[in-house]
């Protein structure tokens, strides 16, 4: 009975210092980390201030962030269905993606079917690359419909506003990476909203 309660013992003192002694062998590596956001629905305008499906910051150890609402409705600032968001970091790879269907803003200001943007940071060789993209169907501004297509595309709408369709700001360099992707920013007087904003970046190992 006692040799048993010794046994035990030893086992238990063994496995102490595997705990004790493996976080500082890992430790010793360097590893990759990762940032990443993704948000449906960003604005400031007409004295509301709002953020909607928003994952919050990704850690930077990784893992997986979702968020979704069924729809919003902001009188004279903008109406929105299905909207999502998702961010990851794993391995090699951060990525984001956010979404919305029949948005419109600003009383039809700018309106659209389906907004949603994309984007991911990867570590290859130990350098980083990052890419993006937005994809928009059926976006009328002003009522004029607008085809998508380079990033960073700036249209000017009545009353001092400006749309910018897929606008994208990128920092890669060496081994670390960032992008953000907005798929809709408007801008004026008193306003600030962004759409479907898809936020990755790494630091590679």
């Amino acid at each position: 009975m006692h040799t048993n309660t010794k046994e035990n013992s030893t086992i238990a003192i063994c496995l102490m210092a595997i705990l004790v002694f493996s976080p500082v062998a890992s430790f010793a590596q360097a590893t990759t980390t990762f940032s990443g956001e993704a948000v449906a629905l960003r604005a400031n305008a007409l004295g509301i201030s709002l953020a909607l499906s928003d994952t919050g910051p990704l850690a930077a150890s990784g893992g997986n962030l979702n968020r979704s609402l069924a729809s919003v409705n902001v009188l004279g600032v903008a109406s929105a269905d299905a909207l999502k968001s998702t961010t990851s970091g794993r391995g090699t790879t951060s990525q984001s993606q956010s979404s919305v269907a029949n948005l419109s803003l600003l009383g039809g200001l700018v309106a659209a079917d389906v907004v949603k943007s994309n984007s991911s940071a990867t570590c290859s060789g130990g350098q980083a690359a990052v890419s993006g993209n937005a994809e928009i169907v059926g976006l009328v501004a002003a009522g004029q419909s607008v085809v998508v297509s380079n990033p960073n595309l700036a249209i000017s709408l009545p009353g001092g506003i400006s749309l910018i369709v897929n606008e994208q700001t990128s920092s890669p360099s060496g081994n670390a990476g960032s992008i953000t992707v907005n798929a809709l920013h408007v801008k004026g007087p008193s306003i600030d909203i962004v759409v479907a904003s898809a936020q990755s970046g790494i630091t590679c190992a």
